[in-house]
């Protein structure tokens, strides 16, 4: 079991619920952030500052742990909603790292994940309008 630093005093009840629930869980899956990193579509460094409490995990993160540890996703998106109206945004959170300290760069999938989704949808917007111009009845008659 991991030995967690303590969470910044600056967070909100709900934000630290919700953060110790995911230490909890974390913690019952037995795996490191490495391999919780490579199991999920976060990075080891982006782990580090969620279980840190150091910056709000996304609903994708809290989902994707839970998927990993079998874990009911309901419940602990219930606690994600209500620390997603009380996380401190935009306010930097001093905190140190949850696990051991090593330089692991930021994955990036969170970023590619979002512009494949533009790329899709611009797409099919291209796409739809063609057949509408497509399916117009043309001047000459």
């Amino acid at each position: 079991m991991t030995r967690w630093r303590p969470l910044p005093e600056v967070l909100p009840r709900e934000a630290r619920h919700l953060v110790e629930q995911l230490r909890a869980l974390k913690d019952r899956t037995g795996l490191s952030l490495a391999e919780l990193a490579r199991r999920t579509a976060y990075s080891k460094s982006s782990w580090q500052r969620y279980l840190s409490g150091a910056k709000q995990p996304p609903r994708g993160a809290v989902q994707a742990l839970c998927r990993v540890a079998g874990a009911d996703q309901a419940r602990l998106l219930a606690l994600w909603d209500l620390a997603d109206t009380t996380w401190p945004h935009g306010v930097p959170v001093a905190a140190g790292p949850a696990g051991p300290v090593t330089d692991a760069p930021p994955a990036g999938a969170e970023y590619r994940r979002w512009r494949a989704a533009a790329l899709v949808s611009f797409g099919v917007i291209v796409v739809l309008l063609a057949g509408l111009l497509w399916m117009l009845p043309s001047g000459s008659g």
